[in-house]
């Protein structure tokens, strides 16, 4: 395991612990309820709502193979991204009959936006500058709300879980640990303020775009960020991880997240994005279905 040279907050522990111990108080106080018209011959679909830290109220799409259980879960947490799917576009359908599928909106997604509707871009800074009350310590907690709910489902085999997205993937398995595997495609916090500086693509344009507007609060914003690092994260991860990389040579390439897969005890896989839906889906779902020891993945039929 690599030890990673990273500006972690003395008190990092006991800030994510207030989080635990706030999410603790808040009942997750569940309501399930059938959704009949995406209801297929081999799967049932559930709208569900969970109370995260605030309290906030939260949406998320679960669906349950018929047949007998229990079955492995696939977890997927909030996306950077206002719309939430039953399961990702260009994901097979038929995931649904082998898995129990969760996937839930973080604060501020559509169908989680009540009172908060997050703007795109925009979300990435909201609050930057008070680690207190920066909008991602709730989207964290509500991504740990999400996987401790499908960890409680009766019909998970709990030794499977895997979970997936991007950053945020991670931060919740390594707080958390209820996951057996975790993929992550790190966008928003690895080494976020360099990198902002080596870029002009969004989401990481809108920390240059933060700045532009407040620059005397360039030092407000470092402390936020070094509480979300990704290197501070992945000593804690107890799981099979899989880092979805950006191209070779990128900012977030390969090469630059050697340590930090490195840094993960047991190590971690690390794919170089090939531009490709096909090439990255069909990557990542080999790896899922290898680790849990299935035949093959299930694909879209263009895929194979």
């Amino acid at each position: 395991m690599t030890k990673l040279t990273v500006s972690r907050p003395v008190d990092f522990n006991d800030y994510w612990a207030a989080v635990s111990e706030e999410l603790a108080s808040t009942p997750a106080s569940p309501e399930i309820e059938a959704i009949p018209i995406r209801k297929t011959d081999f799967a049932t679909l559930y709208g569900v709502r969970l109370s995260s830290i605030g309290p906030y109220r939260l949406y998320g799409y679960l669906s349950i193979p018929k047949g007998r259980g229990p079955f492995p879960a696939l977890y997927w947490t909030p996306k950077y991204g206002s719309v939430l799917e039953v399961i990702p576009q260009g994901t097979e359908n038929d995931v649904r009959s082998r898995f129990v599928t969760f996937s839930l909106a973080g604060r501020g997604q559509r169908n989680s936006d009540q009172p908060f509707a997050a703007m795109f871009p925009g979300l990435l800074t909201v609050n930057i500058d008070s680690k207190d009350s920066y909008v991602f310590r709730g989207i964290v907690a509500d991504s740990i709300r999400g996987l401790e709910f499908v960890s409680t489902v009766p019909e998970v085999d709990s030794s499977p879980i895997v979970v997936i997205g991007n950053d945020v993937a991670l931060q919740a398995v390594a707080l958390v640990g209820k996951a057996s595997h975790v993929v992550s495609a790190p966008a928003l916090f690895f080494e976020t303020l360099a990198s902002a500086t080596r870029t002009e693509s969004y989401p990481l344009e809108e920390i240059n775009d933060y700045l532009r507007l407040h620059p005397s609060r360039n030092e407000q914003v470092a402390q936020t960020l070094s509480y979300f690092d990704l290197r501070s994260f992945a000593p804690l991860v107890n799981a099979n991880a899989l880092f979805m990389a950006g191209p070779a040579g990128s900012s977030l390439g390969p090469e630059a997240l050697g340590d930090l897969a490195s840094s993960i005890p047991g190590g971690a896989d690390i794919y170089a994005s090939q531009q490709s839906s096909y090439k990255d889906g069909l990557h990542q779902e080999q790896w899922i279905a290898s680790k849990l020891g299935f035949d093959g993945p299930i694909v879209p039929a263009h895929w194979r």
